[in-house]
């Protein structure tokens, strides 16, 4: 332990890492980008220290890996493509989903697998991990700004290593057995107080540094999934995939009560239906009715058409794969799960999809990416934009939207 990272008795989390990202920039052991505050710290050494986890056996016997997209371990990242395992990165703050599995092209030199290991190699060589995938993950590398030699980790603040950890519980993708490792340089590993964490607080098994590799031997319990109840409606508003694994939970009998629903908390409160239609353009789906001038039904006021109409053309999402059988009410449910209600709703469950309209294009966005994952049946639903938005708040049916299969 670096003598010069000086703690205190008392000293929270955040005088913690305030401590260990000025020690690292005063003594210029930080590395690119700086300043390190607000980050997992790059430091100088990262490499060397990367250079170690291939020599751990639960590397070399691991198949797939998942590695934080945190600069310090870029050299990781490389290792493990190298080593020819499948390499899974973190989606950047979790915004569109949960990760991705980054696939190098035929043949790839080791100039081109150090590309595949940077931000932009993971924006032009991978594709999407979806909730239905059959994954097992085998080892965990996550970032860290301040670890303890028992295993005790405290990370930039914003609990997306703790996040991504209980969603892969959820998902089956590891269990308790699944070693984490976390790469830092010396200066970070610390004597950190077992008060200061919480349930939901990732520990590691081991802590690489460029000079040593620590097996923590931390018997402290690792999450055992989402604690839905540390959980507000502004972080399931932030990180959409919440929303599709809160679904999934609810559908399974588990208890998915919120922070701001815990009785607990009597001073918060789900925000306002009127806010929420504000955000989605929602009004309460109506009846079915049928057209018989169309071939399918819509399911909406149609008052809406009208003032829609006024206000300009309707953006459009499709959403397909719809398992056969399925009736209208499923899918009227699962959205008013996500608050993606829709201004109307084009049901053509026959041919096994359906047609949202929402008031702007950047609500529409929104609900593609909560609604990205959904499943009904067993089944994955694809959802995207349509090809073919409305026009003036009409729908073109015609043999057009036989391109959106």
């Amino acid at each position: 332990m670096e003598a010069g990272v000086r703690l205190s008795a008392g000293d929270s989390k955040w005088d913690i890492r305030t401590k260990i990202w000025d020690y690292m920039e005063a003594n210029n052991v930080a590395d690119f980008p700086r300043p390190v505050h607000h980050r997992i710290p790059n430091f100088k050494g990262a490499s060397h220290a990367a250079s170690r986890l291939p020599g751990l056996q639960e590397f070399k016997t691991a198949k797939t890996i998942k590695i934080n997209p945190d600069a310090p371990q870029k050299t990781a990242r490389f290792l493990t493509l190298e080593a020819r395992k499948t390499l899974l990165v973190p989606t950047p703050r979790l915004r569109t989903g949960l990760f991705n599995k980054i696939v190098p092209p035929p043949g790839a030199t080791k100039e081109i697998l150090r590309i595949c290991a940077t931000s932009q190699g993971v924006k032009d060589y991978s594709v999407p991990i979806g909730l239905d995938a059959k994954v097992h993950v085998d080892l965990v590398v996550v970032g860290s700004v301040a670890v303890s030699e028992k295993g005790w980790r405290i990370g930039k603040g914003e609990g997306f290593a703790d996040m991504e950890y209980a969603m892969m519980v959820s998902m089956g993708a590891i269990t308790e057995d699944t070693p984490i490792v976390t790469i830092v340089h010396d200066c970070q590993v610390v004597d950190i107080a077992e008060e200061l964490l919480d349930d939901h607080d990732l520990t590691v098994d081991y802590i690489i540094t460029p000079t040593r590799t620590i097996k923590t031997g931390c018997k402290r319990p690792k999450p055992q999934g989402i604690i839905w109840h540390k959980i507000s409606y502004e972080m399931l508003e932030r990180i959409p995939i919440l929303k599709n694994l809160r679904y999934r939970e609810k559908q399974a009998g588990k208890d998915v009560i919120l922070k701001d629903e815990h009785p607990d908390f009597p001073n918060t409160r789900k925000p306002a239906d009127s806010d929420e239609n504000a955000k989605t353009g929602n009004t309460e789906l109506q009846t079915e009715s049928t057209s018989a001038q169309i071939g399918h039904r819509h399911v909406g006021n149609d008052s809406l058409s009208t003032k829609s109409e006024t206000h300009g053309a309707l953006t459009t999402v499709y959403v397909g794969n719809i398992p056969p059988g399925t009736r209208v009410s499923e899918l009227k449910s699962a959205l008013r799960e996500f608050h993606a209600s829709p201004l109307r709703l084009s049901w053509q469950g026959a041919q096994g999809r359906a047609f949202f309209d929402y008031m702007d294009k950047m609500t529409a966005e929104s609900v593609v990416s909560s609604l990205k994952g959904l499943s009904l049946r067993g089944q994955t639903l694809r959802v995207e934009m349509a090809k073919n938005q409305r026009n003036k708040g009409q729908v073109e049916i015609s043999g057009q939207r036989n391109k959106y299969e």
